[in-house]
């Protein structure tokens, strides 16, 4: 379902942050974001910089990709977001490294209900997952699924198929699914087996974020009315903070 927003509307969506989660309207603002492992066009790694741009950012739910946290290190980028931010924050490693993990992680100003995790991971390639979530909030329940896919095509085929069985059950309910797809090209085929199941936001471009040309990070949804309003996040901090731009879309719940 789509619902018509005009200019001025789009104008405001993008100016201003939703004042509560989950409003009386379900009015929500969401976001996927490939951080990079904090580390921005200057080549430093820089957590508060990335802090900075998910507050720009104002968004109720937000995925996160690239994300490498170690216990040892002050600057503890899931830390951040949860004390400074107010977000409750689900991890989702993919990856062990020496005295830390790396993967997604989802942040969410709705309340966390249920949490899953889906193993995406393809043989000799880097292990790959989502997060998959029940969020609450104003008397309505939201499935929200955070993932990031591999970079062959195949390998992208093969994990758009082990969503769309993983997503088969309860079609009625509101779905999100937040990424980054690693979906270049406009028509490949990759993404086929999940879009069967889903709608996609238009393609924004948002990598590299100096100067964007490829649409890699999508927002996903099913039952769900969505503004035309996504776009990918290019303040001047975003651009230098990661390799990729946000991408941000408005949404409704039915």
């Amino acid at each position: 379902m789509i619902i018509a927003f005009d200019a001025q509307e789009c104008a405001d969506a993008q100016a201003s942050a939703p004042s509560s989660p989950m409003t009386a309207t379900r009015h929500l603002r969401v976001a996927t974001y490939n951080i990079h492992r904090t580390i921005g066009n200057d080549g430093q790694r820089d957590p508060a910089r990335i802090a900075a741009v998910i507050d720009e950012l104002g968004a109720d739910i937000i995925a996160l990709q690239e994300v490498d946290w170690r216990s040892d290190r002050d600057d503890d980028l899931i830390a951040a977001a949860t004390t400074e931010t107010g977000y409750h924050a689900v991890a989702g490693s993919n990856l062990r490294r020496h005295r830390g993990e790396y993967g997604n992680l989802l942040l969410s100003r709705l309340a966390v209900r249920r949490v899953r995790r889906i193993d995406l991971s393809q043989n000799r390639k880097e292990p790959r997952g989502a997060i998959d979530v029940d969020l609450t909030g104003g008397g309505a329940t939201l499935r929200v699924i955070a993932t990031h896919f591999g970079l062959r095509a195949i390998e992208r085929w093969r994990q758009a198929a082990r969503l769309r069985d993983a997503i088969a059950d309860h079609p009625d309910h509101p779905l999100l699914v937040l990424g980054d797809f690693n979906d270049w090209c406009p028509g490949c085929p990759s993404l086929r087996p999940l879009l069967t199941m889903v709608a996609a936001s238009p393609r924004r471009a948002s990598f590299p974020s100096r100067r964007p040309l490829l649409a890699l990070d999508r927002i996903l949804y099913r039952n769900i009315a969505a503004s035309p309003c996504f776009r990918a996040h290019a303040t001047p901090l975003a651009h230098s903070a990661s390799d990729h731009l946000p991408v941000v879309g408005e949404i409704v719940l039915d």
